[in-house]
């Protein structure tokens, strides 16, 4: 995988982090091992700049997704995607950190949470209706889960803080 990660946000951020996270979990969705992604890092008035231009909404938001090859998983364990760009996740770490004490996590885990899911939305998840919800959050729980117990920087923590 090839994932590049740029902080422009002004603050700190694991980016470390966020790119084993990210390559992690195309690794679990069985993306083509040279896909692109990249990750964004944003303050807020360059996320309220994008929200704006591009969901027609006033303010910042936590994260946005921009596909581009409109890659998706294999439907079944024999077929590989293709090889192609993913796309960008655009992450404000200053919403992230502000929406994380309302979720009761840390500002890491509410990153950790945002990124899947934008990854989850260039692979063509939604969240529009009840059965999709479902479908995407129940994968974005399943990635998480997996991260949690296999990741090389394993905090003491428990899969149910999520």
């Amino acid at each position: 995988m090839t994932v590049d990660i740029n902080n422009e946000s002004g603050l700190e951020a694991d980016s470390t982090g966020l790119v084993r996270l990210a390559t992690f979990a195309l690794d679990q969705l069985r993306i083509h091992p040279q896909a692109e992604l990249s990750i964004l890092l944003v303050d807020e008035a360059t996320m309220s700049a994008y929200h704006e231009k591009y969901m027609g909404e006033p303010g910042p938001t936590d994260v946005l997704s921009f596909p581009m090859d409109e890659l998706r998983p294999p439907d079944d364990d024999e077929d590989e995607t293709p090889l192609g760009m993913l796309g960008d996740i655009v992450l404000c770490p200053a919403v992230t950190d502000a929406q994380a004490r309302e979720h009761g996590r840390t500002a890491q885990q509410e990153a950790e949470y945002l990124l899947v899911h934008g990854l989850l939305h260039l692979l063509g998840y939604d969240h529009a209706d009840e059965a999709e919800k479902a479908e995407m959050f129940g994968l974005k729980d399943e990635v998480l889960a997996a991260w949690d117990r296999e990741r090389p920087d394993r905090p003491e923590r428990t899969v149910a803080a999520r």
